[in-house]
């Protein structure tokens, strides 16, 4: 698994094969498969490594009392991950694994998914539905702040990292005020 970190820090995720860990690790090319059954069940794994690195940062640097500071500040903390942790973040979130295939990655993930929840549902006055709408709008806000980031459109360095954070956390703030507009998505149209 740390072999595999590393090797994403080097390159592209899409990029990244057993082969060349087995080779970074001086083993047979078929000693990996005796731990995992493919490359996807190695990225699964990494990606539950970074949930619980996400989680920890998260417990430890969201501790405000206030709902709407807290939901912010989770926005913000998610694109300082991304930023400090650029390869475990990919495995997270930008690996395209099936997350049905793989429950363990939506087990390890779900302090993170309270960490937003929690403080939306507060600031929804309890309604789960109500709240949930505003955790996905600033979860996707601060997903998206970090690909922003990772793409270099806010630069490159720790001021880039702390510009886009700041900026999901203004846009979380934003998104809080404006919570009342976030409607419950149509139907599906009938086939």
């Amino acid at each position: 698994i740390e072999t595999t970190i590393d090797l994403l820090g080097e390159r592209d995720i899409q990029a990244f094969s057993m082969a060349e860990a087995s080779r970074r690790l001086g083993v047979a090319v078929a000693a990996p498969y005796r731990h995992f059954a493919g490359r996807e069940d190695l990225l699964a794994a990494v990606a539950v490594r970074a949930a619980g690195l996400l989680g920890q940062q998260l417990a430890r640097d969201v501790t405000a009392t206030d709902p709407a500071q807290r939901l912010a500040a989770a926005a913000g903390c998610y694109v300082r991950f991304a930023a400090a942790q650029r390869p475990l973040f990919q495995a997270l979130a930008g690996s395209g694994l099936d997350k049905q295939r793989h429950p363990e990655i939506m087990r390890a993930a779900a302090p993170l998914a309270q960490a937003f929840l929690a403080p939306a549902v507060a600031l929804a006055d309890g309604d789960e539905a109500a709240g949930g709408r505003l955790s996905s709008a600033v979860v996707a806000t601060a997903h998206g702040h970090a690909m922003l980031l990772l793409d270099g459109t806010f630069g490159t360095g720790p001021p880039a990292a702390a510009a886009a954070a700041t900026q999901a956390e203004a846009a979380a703030h934003a998104l809080i005020a404006g919570r009342s507009q976030l409607t419950e998505p149509p139907p599906p149209a009938p086939a």
